[in-house]
């Protein structure tokens, strides 16, 4: 014969009331937890984050522009000025092999209402570099919780060492291809306007745009702006000063 203990005293169901309560906290407690996103106000889970998009959750386009102003320094700032006027943010993501020689232009970037981001040292291709130097090179990168991997090359290494030092991977959903060309020539201004006018809606719409400081991606960024805003998408709005700190998802 099966014996089992007698309930105590102080557990016994004493009414009909009573038990019904009991079995429904029972059923209920059985249950299984049902799937649901993340409780208002708590952080958005790490794996949600969009690489490509920056965090930018909103419809805005975020326009980027990288490395250096080789032959021009004032001219990272002087588009700056120019955004700025058109009260829109933009991110920079300087070489800091250079930009550390000119520390005003971050400076003045930042004060202008921009982003700027963290593009290396040296602007290698870390994933063919030893730990220790991938290290060096993105640690010795422009202050920044933003990193953009030189040529978009990087792996879980590099994500990892940037995540160590605060920072996120950056990288875009329109390359512009404006650094191609032979002789060093580059593709002209029409050519800039037509790759990002014909792109993707779905690139555009929350996404980012590639071009880079050296190229004539600058003096293609009014017609640029203009053609996204005829096309109906808004831009990444400027509310004035930043900090290194960059918010995740984007303020745009």
């Amino acid at each position: 014969m099966l014996h089992t203990s007698p309930v105590p005293r102080t557990l016994r169901v004493r009414s009909p009331f009573v038990a019904a309560l009991a079995a429904l906290l029972l059923t209920l407690c059985c249950l299984p937890a049902a799937a649901s996103g993340p409780a208002p106000g708590r952080p958005v889970p790490a794996d949600s984050y969009d690489r490509s998009r920056c965090g930018n959750t909103s419809k805005r386009v975020l326009l980027t522009l990288d490395d250096w102003p080789y032959d021009h320094v004032e001219r990272a700032t002087e588009v700056g000025a120019y955004l700025k006027g058109r009260r829109i943010r933009a991110a920079f993501f300087l070489i800091n092999e250079y930009a550390s020689q000119y520390p005003d232009v971050a400076r003045t970037l930042r004060r202008q209402g921009h982003w700027v981001g963290n593009h290396t040292w040296s602007h290698p291709h870390l994933t063919g570099l030893s730990e220790e130097a991938a290290r060096k090179e993105i640690g010795d990168g422009v202050k920044s919780s933003l990193f953009r991997p030189p040529y978009g090359d990087y792996g879980p290494r590099e994500e990892r060492i940037a995540a160590a030092r605060g920072a996120r991977v950056c990288t875009w959903t329109v390359d512009t291809l404006d650094w191609e060309g032979g002789d060093g020539r580059f593709p002209d201004v029409a050519t800039l306007r037509a790759r990002v006018r014909n792109a993707p809606a779905a690139d555009k719409r929350g996404g980012v745009i590639l071009g880079h400081l050296f190229s004539r991606f600058p003096d293609a960024l009014p017609g640029i702006v203009d053609d996204l805003r005829d096309q109906g998408y808004s831009l990444c709005r400027n509310t004035g000063p930043t900090t290194t700190v960059i918010a995740d998802p984007l303020r745009c």
